[in-house]
């Protein structure tokens, strides 16, 4: 029999993961550590992963880990997060450049000036964001709870950042606060545009379209479904329907098709990829757990701070 060369590189690719995935495994329980990835990971990424979910659930699943390690596979905002929750663990982030560029758009400087131009107001800053943000915020929120956060605060008004997207979606679901808006935004979510929606819909007329708040509002608007992605996986799984379109990261289709092997997905736009989320390899986790870089740490008085803003969240949710 011939083997295409195409058929030998999926042979030793496969070959390849299967190799550094138990070398993973072999250390992981070396180390006594715990693997979280987000749903934009990797696919074989999300295969090795203990915990997989949206920013809200790796939270919560970060503030209960028994382990002493933990293996962030997400970018630099979230391995922040698990630091602030866990200072007695080692928290890793297995490539140092992957960061985010939505939580890039928030300075500590800007927020000062924020606060002494609304004094009245309450600090609500997405999980994407540094802990510098966090510490100097009132309370966090994450896309899936963002709504639920603003409402249960006694203040009229509230400075929201860093997606400005969000912010207008959780300004349209709670009218009687006043959102200020912070003008961030996710460049993924950006790049999907009404035009490509429009023009999906009529390709696949039966499909439901779900729709990340981070997405501009002319998307938003002919969306069936708006939610998070952890959201996504809920309200799929209990639709009648059997195809949907999807407008957010690329790697969301590999959970969803898992979970929902009868069901359809498309995206809208062949743009959707976080080029921050796709840096992290098997090859990478596993020089992580190697030599245990990179750790990720935050300064104590900070932490204090940032953990109180995450936890008045976790308590609302």
């Amino acid at each position: 029999m011939i083997v295409s060369k195409e058929d030998q590189k999926i042979n030793s690719d496969e070959k390849y993961k299967k190799k550094v995935t138990a070398k993973i495994k072999e250390l992981q329980k070396k180390r006594n550590a715990i693997i979280l990835a987000h749903n934009y990971q990797r696919d074989e990424i999300q295969d090795i992963a203990d915990v997989r979910g949206d920013s809200l659930a790796l939270a919560r699943a970060a503030k209960d880990i028994q382990q002493e390690t933990i293996v962030f596979c997400g970018v630099l905002f979230m391995a922040e997060s698990a630091a602030i929750l866990n200072p007695e663990k080692l928290v890793l982030l297995p490539v140092r450049e992957a960061g985010c560029p939505l939580a890039e758009m928030a300075t500590v400087e800007k927020l000062r000036q924020y606060r002494v131009s609304y004094p009245d107001a309450a600090v609500v800053c997405y999980v994407n964001s540094a802990a510098e943000i966090k510490a100097e915020s009132d309370i966090c929120c994450t896309s899936s709870n963002a709504i639920k956060v603003v409402q249960s605060l006694p203040q009229k008004r509230v400075i929201f950042l860093p997606d400005r997207n969000l912010a207008r979606y959780v300004a349209q679901h709670v009218p009687e606060k006043e959102i200020i808006i912070w003008p961030g935004f996710c460049i993924t979510h950006m790049r999907v545009t009404e035009e490509e929606v429009l023009k999906a819909k009529k390709e696949h007329p039966e499909a439901a379209l779900v729709a990340h708040p981070e997405c501009e509002p002319e998307v938003l608007r002919h969306a069936d479904c708006v939610t998070s992605t952890g959201g996504m996986f809920s309200y799929i799984k209990s639709s009648p329907k059997n195809e949907f379109i999807i407008t957010t990261e690329q790697g969301m289709l590999y959970g969803l098709k898992k979970e929902n092997p009868d069901k359809l997905f498309f995206l809208p736009s062949k743009h959707l990829i976080c080029a921050n989320m796709k840096l992290t390899t098997l090859g990478w986790v596993l020089n992580s757990l190697e030599t245990l870089v990179y750790e990720v740490q935050v300064d104590t008085v900070l932490r204090e701070k940032a953990r109180g803003a995450l936890d008045r969240m976790l308590a609302v949710t």
